[in-house]
């Protein structure tokens, strides 16, 4: 299973709920964000160096704090040398190899992002209840579908318990939404680079991510259906 974590805006914590998501799945995060990446940096080789055909794909993966990582690099000539056109057939090994694969897109609608989402097998958006990132979450629930990735879940951060936002997004895209609330124990483990099942075990917050892998699974399973 190949997923990938998108949402068009910037900030609204796409790498947040890529960590947290392959930590409740045991999946490899992938750092798709070539030019400014957050998941957790590797001591070794990178995703540039993979995209470069310097390294085999597995040879990136880090074991890190309650996830493995394949991260991408922090240099220009890595972002230059690498091979965008690669990343599926590299998604593809990680995880024939690894097992589940989860991929923190690149913020925006670029080429990168539909390179990720042509890639996947599911797709989960991921926004903040403000006017711009809804918007950019519609145009990139319209993208994935139309690169054959479904979206299996959506993701709403930074919402209040009683927001009504979550059930009006849930009936118009016809995918289950995740609420995760603000909490400085998720602000906390993020600047950690741990998941919050491993940092902080009976937050709130783990529910919820625990279900958002919950839905995925199901999603997958459905698309394996005959």
């Amino acid at each position: 299973m190949i997923v990938a974590v998108a949402g068009g805006k910037g900030g609204v914590g796409k790498s947040t709920t890529a960590l947290n998501l392959a930590g409740e799945l045991g999946a490899v995060a992938v750092d798709a964000d070539l030019a400014t990446p957050d998941l957790p940096p590797g001591t070794g080789p990178d995703l540039h160096d993979v995209l470069a055909g310097r390294v085999e794909p597995t040879a990136a993966v880090r074991e890190g704090r309650g996830v493995a990582v394949l991260p991408a690099g922090r240099s220009l000539a890595g972002v230059r040398a690498a091979d965008l056109g690669e990343l599926p057939r590299v998604l593809a090994r990680v995880e024939r190899e690894c097992g589940r694969v989860i991929v923190d897109c690149p913020a925006g609608l670029a080429r990168d992002v539909g390179v990720v989402l042509h890639g996947a097998d599911l797709a989960v958006l991921v926004t903040t209840p403000d006017r711009v990132a809804l918007v950019d979450a519609l145009r990139t629930h319209e993208l994935a579908t139309a690169l054959g990735a479904p979206v299996g879940a959506v993701v709403l951060n930074r919402a209040g318990h009683d927001c009504g936002l979550a059930g009006r997004l849930s009936r118009r895209l016809g995918t289950a939404v995740t609420t995760v609330e603000s909490a400085d124990v998720v602000a906390a483990a993020t600047a950690a680079r741990t998941p919050i099942g491993e940092y902080a075990p009976e937050a709130a917050a783990v529910g919820a991510y625990r279900s958002l892998a919950d839905c995925l699974e199901r999603a997958y399973d459905r698309l394996r259906r005959p």
